[in-house]
């Protein structure tokens, strides 16, 4: 069984909307929220960027660490991104352990097979590491085997280089954001195919066994942590367009960074899909990335106020 939350009827959602943790008066910088967002590599430069953007209007702090294999892109992330603290090599894991929530993955590089896996190896060696899909793979066992108490994020490139199995070494549990091929990679479980209902089974299965909360997306998300299972219907066409689901994972790293995990998952998928559907009344589906990261913090603050 499942709970249908639709963006056409705000009852539905009003009751994640309330419990959220809002900026309060007289709070100092940093209490409201700071993260750490780990992606990028020499071919994807852009996806975590889009996540940064758009967690930057919802936390007082986006710290963003990104590859060094392109340095002339790595050089340039000062001028890109304005809205936050571009992290060196050297500082990386301070600000693991500083900041309240962590997400890895996106436009991070995959490989199909990744040599010597059972390979300890400290993170040092990590980042003297050339092959990209061995980077993202030794670098997100290295996070969740040392910090297994962080909250994380867990998004596209490290989700198609991970153990499932990793996920049960984690004390806080992680928000794993995958669609429906990177979901059967992780889990050994195809749900392309399945009629709803069972998906919905799959997904709820999933997350109880390995202790996670998952935002499967979808043209209807589901959203759950084992025992509580959303389906989050809205949205439309232009969300396929490259780029979505890291606004995606950056609204649900910020949420995430003062709030409990089910309700930040559910808040994210439910924001991107009822910024889509006010978009459709202005422009179609002729919309891009950058306007829907504009769009979302006035989509969040209507909701707020009509509440």
């Amino acid at each position: 069984m499942f709970a249908l939350i639709k963006t056409t009827d705000l009852k539905t959602i009003k009751k994640f909307f309330k419990k959220l943790n809002l900026p309060k008066e007289g709070s100092h910088k940093g209490q409201n929220g700071k993260i750490l967002i780990i992606g990028g590599s020499s071919l994807f430069h852009a996806a975590s960027l889009w996540a940064a953007e758009s967690a930057s209007y919802f936390v007082d702090m986006v710290h963003y660490y990104s590859t060094k294999e392109n340095a002339k892109i790595f050089l340039n992330l000062k001028t890109k991104f304005r809205n936050g603290i571009v992290v060196q090599q050297k500082n990386l894991l301070d600000y693991v352990i500083e900041d309240d929530a962590v997400l890895v993955g996106p436009g991070m590089v995959r490989k199909l097979k990744v040599k010597s896996q059972k390979l300890k190896i400290d993170i040092e060696k990590i980042f003297s590491l050339t092959d990209e899909g061995e980077y993202t793979y030794y670098l997100t066992k290295f996070l969740i085997e040392n910090f297994p108490k962080k909250k994380f994020v867990f998004d596209a490139g490290s989700l198609q280089m991970m153990d499932k199995s990793w996920l049960l070494n984690l004390k806080t549990p992680a928000i794993i954001t995958p669609h429906q091929k990177e979901f059967e990679k992780l889990f050994k479980k195809k749900v392309i195919d399945l009629n709803f209902d069972a998906k919905v089974n799959v997904v709820k299965d999933c997350a109880k066994k390995y202790k996670t909360v998952i935002l499967l997306k979808a043209v209807k998300d589901i959203v759950s942590d084992g025992e509580k299972t959303y389906v989050v219907e809205g949205g439309n066409q232009g969300l396929t367009k490259g780029g979505s689901g890291d606004v995606l994972a950056g609204l649900t790293v910020s949420f995430y960074s003062k709030n409990f995990p089910l309700e930040s998952a559910v808040v994210s998928s439910y924001l991107l899909k009822k910024t889509a559907d006010e978009l459709f009344l202005e422009n179609g589906y002729w919309y891009n990335i950058n306007t829907i990261i504009n769009k979302v913090p006035k989509v969040f603050k209507r909701i707020i106020f009509d509440l």
